[in-house]
């Protein structure tokens, strides 16, 4: 993008409609700890990863099997100075078919190199878009926080 906002690409051998479903089942791929409505626009729910780090989504677009963003309307970021790095952010997932499967574009408008949490938050989604949210739609399986 160009505000350089963090976008991760991947591409897997499913279909958009897998990808799709996948990604609202956001408790089997980034965090036990989500509580609300994940998959319905307007829908609103909570991340946390059962430490002071937590967030609150709104669900801005709901597209099947193509488009879905996350507004992040509030956020505690306990790890750095200002706790409220993400609100305001979007978690944007563009979802396209290819010959091979499905295109992935992850992007974190808002996540940018300048931000505190930058390097940590980048390497976190790295982590849960490159291999657990994969793990999940090849195995049923994915690798998100667990609860204590």
């Amino acid at each position: 993008m160009s505000d350089n906002s963090l976008t991760i690409e991947i591409i897997v051998p499913n279909t958009p409609k897998q990808v799709f479903t996948a990604i609202t089942n956001v408790d089997k791929w980034w965090s036990e700890g989500i509580d609300g409505e994940t998959a319905t626009h307007g829908g609103e729910f909570t991340f946390t990863d059962y430490t002071d780090l937590w967030c609150r989504f709104r669900l801005t677009e709901f597209t099947p099997p193509e488009r879905i963003v996350w507004q992040v309307i509030d956020s505690r970021l306990d790890f750095i100075g200002n706790h409220t790095e993400w609100t305001g952010t979007q978690v944007i997932f563009e979802i396209t078919p290819t010959a091979d499967g499905t295109r992935l574009e992850f992007t974190h408008q808002g996540l940018r190199p300048t931000i505190e949490c930058y390097e940590a938050c980048s390497r976190g989604w790295d982590f849960y878009i490159n291999r657990s949210l994969p793990e999940l739609l090849a195995t049923g399986t994915g690798d998100p926080i667990r609860k204590p």
